[in-house]
């Protein structure tokens, strides 16, 4: 996939925010996750980057499945997602809440910060770790907004100062050398004008 399905596919799946790896054995609700699920994810997202680059873009809606999501994130992600991630769940809840997991390597992020004291979090996280994030995602007028609720590490509460340091760490890059901050809003791309998260799925409106 080119960079432009890269982005969307984020956009969608807020995969997230950083945690989100290929995971051979996922299962969703539904039995396991198939191949033919990832390839109707790829081509969905071809048809909306079609349209969008379109000379004269019509207007158009596409449904995307959270079980498709997951089929991406198992066997189509390996080369977009840095090593220290692994095993993905995406969780579609609907009326704009999402929620995603996956085991982390926590202590690669440890060895490039200095601990702020006896109480600082990550003096009590280490290993790789299942790591676990929830939130509202608004996107409309073409730009969309995570507001995280809630964060945990093997399922006990983490600060948000906590997950941003995570996702901080696995999205730098040339680009952004320090790393995506979860509150930035981002361009939606391919021209989409809104993405309406619904129970189990998501609709994306150019």
């Amino acid at each position: 996939m080119g960079r432009d399905a890269r982005r969307l596919i984020a956009a969608l799946g807020l995969a997230a925010v950083a945690v989100t790896v290929s995971a051979a054995q996922a299962r969703t609700a539904g039995g396991a996750l198939s191949r033919d699920d990832a390839a109707r994810l790829r081509q969905k997202v071809t048809t909306i980057i079609e349209r969008g680059m379109a000379p004269k873009p019509a207007s158009g809606s596409t449904v995307v499945t959270e079980r498709e999501l997951n089929a991406y994130l198992a066997y189509d992600s390996s080369a977009d997602i840095p090593p220290g991630i692994a095993s993905p769940r995406l969780v579609i809840h609907g009326d704009r809440r999402v929620s995603a997991t996956a085991i982390v390597d926590l202590d690669a992020v440890r060895a490039q910060r200095k601990s702020r004291g006896l109480l600082d979090p990550m003096n009590y996280a280490s290993g790789k770790l299942p790591v676990a994030a929830a939130g509202l995602l608004d996107a409309r007028a073409g730009l969309a907004r995570f507001t995280l609720e809630s964060a945990s590490v093997s399922g006990v509460p983490i600060p948000k100062m906590v997950l941003e340091e995570v996702v901080a760490y696995y999205t730098r890059s040339p680009q952004f050398p320090q790393g995506i901050d979860i509150d930035d809003p981002f361009p939606l791309p391919a021209r989409i004008r809104q993405i309406d998260v619904r129970r189990g799925e998501a609709l994306v409106v150019q």
